[in-house]
């Protein structure tokens, strides 16, 4: 293999471990809030589910990502060099602050303004960018959704139970958070497969479009890694800003991230696991009292969220600018 193709893949292994360590806070936030499981061991668990996720659920996210969003003859290495780059780069500014900023989001927007840069919009197939799209932004209102319903369910089926059933909330968190933690490595680390594939394409290193076993056990164990080493600053965040957590409003967050992400992933729509969770955290706030969300800190979020595609549009077509200067064609 070239240094390039070196660097881009190791490059997209250091996006997989901050996605990670960026990421984790999402799937272990609330039950660490709601004490229903030491910080260590909800991480360490998580991190073995994220490495399973992709090779249960298999890799149509990363066929959606490397496959349908840029035709690979059409553009080079240095333009998946220059989009890693950008999404690194503000993965690292938006954990430093503590904002959970989308990986996702930061990843597509990278793609495209390099793309753009470097071989201008023929390269870039509408459709699978409208799809990624479509499931980026719709996927936080159903997640909000999904949240407010699952808890007045809750509150309908357990109208006269007991102040013991907090503690069944709390053990139930172990299997919904393993599966949040499957259907999160089953969507994000295939982000980073979808990315390796089409640099070996790109590179003239596979002929056709397909995932390498390789590529799954590493992209799967790098993300799990960065789980492990936990993102405390974002924890902080989702865990107590929106308002104090309890084990039926883990509980429900959870579920209702599972049921979206899951479903997102098995249909190859990658999703922004930060928006689902933090708005399914809203939508079960919400279900309880309108007013129990801290909806300046939703605002913040929200921001940022928008905030993320362009900025990182712009930081990769400047770095594709300047790659090209250092590694011509």
């Amino acid at each position: 293999m070239s240094p390039l193709i070196i660097a881009v893949i190791v490059l997209a292994l250091a996006f997989d471990f901050l996605n990670g360590i960026h990421d984790s806070s999402n799937v272990v936030a609330t039950m660490i809030s709601s004490r229903a499981l030491t910080p260590r061991l909800a991480l360490g668990m998580t991190a073995v589910a994220e490495f399973s996720g992709p090779l249960i659920f298999g890799v149509a996210v990363a066929n959606t990502i490397g496959h349908e969003v840029v035709a690979a003859k059409e553009i080079n290495l240095q333009i998946i060099l220059a989009a890693l780059i950008s999404a690194i780069l503000w993965n690292l500014l938006t954990w430093y602050i503590g904002f959970p900023s989308s990986s996702s989001h930061a990843l597509v927007g990278g793609f495209i303004g390099a793309v753009v840069m470097g071989v201008g919009w023929k390269a870039v197939q509408i459709p699978g960018v409208t799809k990624i799209l479509i499931a980026l932004f719709t996927s936080p209102f159903i997640g909000f959704v999904f949240g407010f319903v699952i808890l007045r369910l809750i509150f309908l089926l357990s109208w006269n139970a007991k102040p013991s059933i907090n503690e069944i909330f709390k053990r139930s968190q172990i299997f919904t958070a393993l599966a949040l933690g499957l259907s999160h490595g089953a969507n994000d680390a295939q982000k980073t497969m979808g990315l390796i594939t089409l640099a070996l394409v790109t590179g003239g290193y596979l002929s056709v479009f397909e995932v390498p076993l390789w590529v799954i056990f590493l992209s799967g164990g790098m993300i799990a890694l960065g789980t492990s080493v936990g993102g405390w600053r974002l924890i902080r965040t989702l865990g107590s800003k929106f308002y104090k957590i309890h084990p039926v409003d883990a509980f429900a967050s959870q579920l209702a991230s599972v049921v979206v992400i899951l479903s997102a992933s098995l249909f190859g729509g990658p999703v922004s696991t930060t928006q689902v969770v933090s708005s399914s955290i809203m939508g079960v706030g919400a279900a309880e009292r309108v007013n129990k969300v801290r909806w300046t800190v939703a605002q913040e979020i929200a921001t940022a969220w928008l905030l993320t595609i362009p900025a990182t549009a712009l930081v990769a077509a400047g770095m594709f600018w300047v790659i090209i200067r250092v590694i011509p064609l």
